[in-house]
């Protein structure tokens, strides 16, 4: 594996700003303990800070897990906007629906328990558009939600850079998909995009037309 950020760098950003909000080390104590991916906390605050600027209407999440992403952006969303949370699993869904009424936030979210790609376009002018399903699915996932992304859309997909595997050349079943879709939307002429090295690599595209 391939330090996306050299760890000396990596701990001095987690000591520059240290998380102390219970709920969010709660969520990163219980990924841990079962050994569950959810994003790298930086992404959470890069995620977080983009829905401040961006101030979209209607975020799409496809692949919530039990929330921890959403509920980052969620605290960043305005009055009237809300957030859809797809997951397969529907226990995951009950912990972040838990999660997310102690906030004083389940208003603003939708939980939705079943196949993220069917599920996510039931939904049109999408304003923020977060992919963190399955990498294999990525590609895909850009060809069934591109016809519902709002004008100015951002779309935004984690794990774009796979723990370094996008420049070894084995290939398997998340490492292609991965890189293809990273090409396809590097090249893509609806999109500026580009892919910020934090975490496990974030793409962001803003879409022109």
């Amino acid at each position: 594996m391939i330090h996306i950020t050299d760890p000396l760098i990596a701990t001095y950003l987690m000591t520059l700003q240290p998380e102390e909000d219970p709920r969010l080390l709660a969520m990163e104590e219980k990924a841990k303990a079962m050994n569950f991916p959810i994003i790298d906390r930086q992404v959470g605050r890069f995620l977080h800070l983009l829905t401040l600027l961006k101030r979209p209407k209607l975020v799409v999440e496809l692949g919530s897990g039990f929330g921890y992403s959403a509920l980052w952006i969620a605290r960043a969303l305005e009055d009237g906007a809300r957030i859809v949370l797809t997951e397969y699993a529907e226990k995951n869904l009950a912990y972040a629906r838990g999660i997310f009424t102690e906030e004083g936030l389940a208003e603003k979210a939708e939980f939705r328990t079943g196949n993220a790609l069917e599920l996510g376009q039931e939904y049109d002018d999408i304003d923020i558009l977060f992919i963190d399903m399955d990498k294999y699915l990525y590609p895909a996932a850009l060809e069934a939600m591109l016809p519902h992304l709002a004008p100015k859309a951002l779309l935004i997909a984690d794990n774009a850079l796979w723990r370094g595997r996008v420049v070894e050349t084995l290939d398997t079943k998340n490492n292609e998909p991965v890189k293809k879709f990273n090409e396809i939307m590097s090249r893509h002429d609806s999109f500026f995009t580009t892919i910020v090295p934090v975490g496990d690599g974030v793409l962001i595209a803003y879409r022109l037309s």
